[in-house]
């Protein structure tokens, strides 16, 4: 019998949602982090519960052939990144097994049309990032992510997985930062100032945003280093603090200064012009967000003459680049800034055959006084509220296209749109907008029973 401590040798058959390893010892499935299917090893359990166990690697007797030698120097501590030991290819075929599982497990679908991956770099890719601060024992600014299962900052100059051209600024701004000696937010005594130090940048246009967190809205010293770092950095175009005085893990306040430049940056996305703040939502990976709009297209055949509703639209990400392709579109967003940020957009790409609602999709969806032709969804990870399928059952646009970050409440709200045979699933086009971890982007292409 399996027992808290044990040292078992098994092999990896599978892999998990959440990214782990699976492997089983007398039936009973086993979860060990840092593996790839075909690894034979020896690992120690840490934890056992009635269904399943948890273990860690003691040594690796077998590497599996889907195994490489991580190009990041911290990837066995830092959890940023959990697969930069499999091999790139492998990682799409695992992800669009664990979209195929998810929707027969959880959505009830027989033999669902899951496409391939579409891939994208597998590093260099994030086009936002945002890394909480410390002060090491020797007194030395650190900035990165945290140790895996920790709150430990695992200290980088560099990251690999972000766009390559934010290295230079994550390594210099940190000693600046160290240099002005601004105090740092420890988040065991809840003293200090700054929390977290932040680039987006505009993958198409090389214009960045430095983006800093604070539990304390006034810093003078900042003022005047903001401008030198506009000075400094050609492609800068904005430095902002952040306030967000609660002790929680919630990283941006609700207000935004802006310390020197602008307070957004351009970007063209799918060849249309943008206009990004450092708190707007939008895709981390650009490029494989760009390649999924063309497949979305291309599977949509739009004619020119259709009417689409944008549910849950952000800054018009989605919405403005369907308003070129149809008669009308109408974006429902539940955020007004997003929805003033929209409107801007609009205005930049001389869009006019577009509206921009506020409010929460379950509110307008059913008081729209038009028949949609065509309902794209991109809800949070929490998937859609239970009224906004019965709306969509009730209204019953001819085609849906669902966009999910979560296969799991991507799979339970497929099935109930599909009960009854009301909709039927024709594809699930899924895309790796964030490669070297288990999460998967899908497009769910569903088509009206007649």
């Amino acid at each position: 019998m399996l027992k808290q401590g044990d040292l078992v040798e098994l092999e990896i058959n599978d892999l998990s949602n959440d990214g782990n390893g699976v492997g089983r010892i007398d039936n009973q499935v086993v979860f060990i982090p840092d593996t790839v299917n075909g690894d034979r090893i020896l690992t120690r359990i840490v934890r056992l519960k009635r269904k399943y166990g948890e273990g860690k690697i003691e040594q690796i007797v077998t590497p599996s052939a889907h195994r490489i030698r991580p190009r990041c120097i911290v990837a066995d501590k830092c959890g940023g990144c959990q697969w930069q030991h499999i091999d790139y290819s492998f990682q799409l075929k695992v992800k669009q097994n664990l979209v195929q599982q998810t929707l027969q497990r959880i959505g009830g679908f027989t033999n669902p049309p899951v496409l391939e991956v579409i891939g994208s770099s597998d590093l260099g890719y994030r086009n936002k990032v945002t890394y909480p601060l410390g002060i090491s024992e020797a007194g030395f600014l650190q900035a990165g992510y945290y140790r895996k299962g920790t709150h430990k900052i695992v200290n980088i100059n560099k990251c690999p997985v972000q766009d390559q051209r934010l290295n230079q600024l994550l390594t210099e701004i940190k000693q600046d930062l160290l240099n002005l000696g601004i105090s740092i937010y420890n988040e065991n005594t809840k003293k200090g100032a700054l929390s977290h130090l932040g680039f987006r940048i505009g993958v198409n246009t090389g214009e960045i945003l430095l983006i800093l967190v604070s539990k304390d809205k006034d810093i003078p010293v900042l003022d005047q280093q903001a401008v030198y770092w506009l000075e400094r950095y050609s492609n800068l175009v904005g430095v902002t603090l952040n306030y967000n005085p609660h002790h929680n893990n919630v990283i941006l306040g609700k207000e935004t200064l802006l310390l020197a430049g602008k307070p957004y940056l351009k970007e063209i996305f799918a060849g249309l012009k943008f206009q990004l703040r450092s708190e707007t939502f939008f895709q981390i990976n650009t490029h494989a967000a760009e390649s999924l709009l063309e497949a979305i297209f291309d599977r949509l055949n739009l004619q020119g003459q259709e009417t689409i509703v944008d549910a849950y639209c952000g800054v018009g990400t989605f919405t403005l680049p369907f308003a070129q392709k149809v008669k009308q579109a109408i974006g429902i967003e539940l955020y007004q800034n997003s929805v003033e940020q929209a409107l801007i957009n609009a205005d930049l790409n001389h869009i006019t055959n577009v509206d921009f609602l506020q409010g929460s999709t379950e509110t307008i969806l059913p008081e729209l006084d038009i028949e949609p032709d065509v309902v794209f969804l991109d809800p949070p990870r929490k998937g859609c509220h239970q009224e906004v399928i019965e709306t969509l059952l009730t209204i019953k646009p001819k085609r849906i296209v669902y966009l999910s970050c979560n296969i799991a409440t991507l799979a339970r709200d497929l099935k109930l749109l599909c009960e009854d045979r009301v909709y039927q699933l024709t594809a699930v086009q899924p895309a790796d907008f964030f490669p070297q971890t288990s999460h998967v982007e899908c497009a769910a292409f569903l088509t009206l029973n007649s």
